[in-house]
């Protein structure tokens, strides 16, 4: 995915530029739908929302704290599954418990 400036030039009226800090990610699988990224300093809060054309279908309020477990997530979504373990399949056992005879009882 491209990142695109921070003003998009296409979408239709109503739809504010992006502040100087952020930027938009053009979806792959529908047409028109964005992720918009943006940072506002005077609330300390990074915003990501989704639209569909001229229209903000959601939005998340991050603090920039939580902005590295989110690139974590993300980075994580790309790793590989590690191999799923072969189970050895052996005998069941069962654990029968082991009741002391009363003359070992402690007087």
């Amino acid at each position: 995915m491209d990142i695109v400036g921070a003003f998009v030039t296409h979408w239709g009226m109503g739809v504010t530029p992006l502040p100087r800090r952020g930027g938009v990610l053009s979806g792959r699988d529908a047409a028109a739908r964005m992720l918009r990224v943006s940072y506002h300093p005077e609330v300390a809060r990074v915003v990501l929302s989704i639209w569909d054309h001229d229209v903000c279908m959601a939005t998340l309020r991050l603090t920039p704290e939580d902005v590295p477990e989110l690139v974590r997530g993300l980075t994580a979504a790309l790793l590989p599954l590690p191999p799923v373990p072969h189970r050895v399949t052996s005998p069941s056992t069962v654990a029968i418990p082991i009741t002391p005879p009363p003359s070992a009882a402690i007087a």
